[in-house]
């Protein structure tokens, strides 16, 4: 075993080695839907039901989903690898080929998921080149009776767990 150095590649690779779900938060304004993808996404609380997620300060897409009153998380799956990829493009329509369902506040969810949550920003917090924004749940809607197996990230790519 060796010690890396602290420098953005060294860190890269040993970040890239803890296994972590893929999100999606996304939300319509009526005019248009905005989305985004995340790995770093944590549960915090349970009274009150908040959960968390880490974005780059640098990202122009949470700004403006910051912005809104309701945005919806949905827990990629397995079969979301495609969806992961398409939603985390700079350019273009993150939405091309995703089944997506809109909720009354606008919250924006992609079909095919095991759990969606409604939530609401409850807080930023800087740290470092990102925010860690802490969000209150509003709403879970589970349609894991399926069986539905998460999407991982994993090693700078997006992996499915072993049976």
């Amino acid at each position: 075993m060796s010690t890396l150095s602290l420098d953005e590649i060294a860190l890269r690779r040993a970040f890239a080695q803890i296994p972590a779900g893929v999100i999606a938060i996304c939300a319509d304004t009526g005019a248009e839907r905005i989305g985004m993808v995340a790995s770093t996404f944590v549960p915090v609380s349970l009274d009150p039901p908040l959960v968390a997620v880490c974005v780059q300060k640098s990202s122009t897409t949470w700004p403006r989903l910051a912005e809104l009153p309701h945005l919806g998380i949905s827990v990629l799956s397995a079969d979301h690898d495609t969806a992961a990829r398409v939603l985390a493009t700079k350019n273009g329509d993150r939405f091309a080929g995703i089944s997506t369902e809109t909720h009354d506040s606008g919250a924006l969810f992609v079909a095919g998921c095991g759990i969606w949550m409604d939530v609401t920003v409850d807080q930023e917090v800087s740290a470092g080149d990102h925010a860690i924004v802490v969000m209150r749940i509003d709403a879970v809607h589970d349609h894991d009776d399926t069986g539905v197996e998460p999407i991982v990230f994993h090693r700078s790519a997006f992996r499915r767990l072993a049976s």
